[in-house]
C-alpha cells in the first residue's frame, strides 16, 4: 500500500510544483533550475559518496562497525537518485538527505522503527530463524573430532601440537 501511494502521490506532487513554479517564473527558468539542481546534486554526491566510501574502509580496516558508514552510503546514494529525477519535491528530498545532520537523524528515526533478523545455517540443511528479539538459538550438533589425535587431518587448525 505505501508503494502505491509513493509512486501515485510523488509525480502528482512533482507536476503541481511544475506548474506553479512554471506559471511564476516562466518555462525556462524552471527547467533550468531543474538541469542546475541535478548537476549540483550529482556533484555533492560524488564528493559525499567518496566520503563516506573512505570512511567505510577505515571502519573495516580498524574492525570498526561499518553500520553507520554503510548507511550514510546507502542515503547518499539515494539522494543522488532523487537529485537525477527531474522535480522540484524530490530534489528537495535528495538534497536534504546530502546534510549529515538530517542524514543522522533520518538513520536514528529508522533504526529506532526496525528490527533486525537473520537467518543462520547449522549443519546440513538445517536453518533457524533468529531475531533480535529472541537471542536463544536452539540446535542440535555431532562432535565430529576423533578421540586419537594421530586421526586428525594435516591442516594448521588440527595438526596436533
Amino acid at each position: 500500500m505505501w508503494l502505491f501511494l509513493i509512486f501515485v502521490a510523488i509525480p502528482i506532487i512533482e507536476i503541481a510544483l511544475f506548474i506553479q513554479v512554471g506559471g511564476f517564473l516562466g518555462l525556462w527558468p524552471t527547467l533550468a533550475i531543474v538541469i542546475l539542481t541535478a548537476m549540483v546534486g550529482t556533484s555533492l554526491m560524488r564528493a559525499q559518496g567518496g566520503a563516506a566510501l573512505q570512511k567505510l574502509q577505515a571502519s573495516l580496516q580498524g574492525n570498526g562497525n561499518p553500520a553507520d558508514p554503510l548507511a550514510n552510503g546507502a542515503l547518499i546514494l539515494v539522494a543522488g537518485l532523487l537529485l537525477l529525477t527531474p522535480g522540484f519535491f524530490t530534489d528537495s528530498v535528495g538534497l536534504a538527505l546530502l546534510i549529515p545532520p538530517v542524514r543522522a537523524r533520518f538513520i536514528k528515526f529508522i533504526a529506532r522503527h526496525v528490527t533486525a533478523a537473520g537467518t543462520v545455517q547449522y549443519g546440513y540443511g538445517e536453518t533457524r530463524h533468529r531475531s533480535a528479539a529472541n537471542d536463544t538459538v536452539t540446535a542440535e550438533y555431532e562432535v565430529l573430532d576423533d578421540e586419537n589425535p594421530e586421526n586428525r587431518g594435516d591442516s594448521g587448525w588440527t595438526r596436533p601440537q
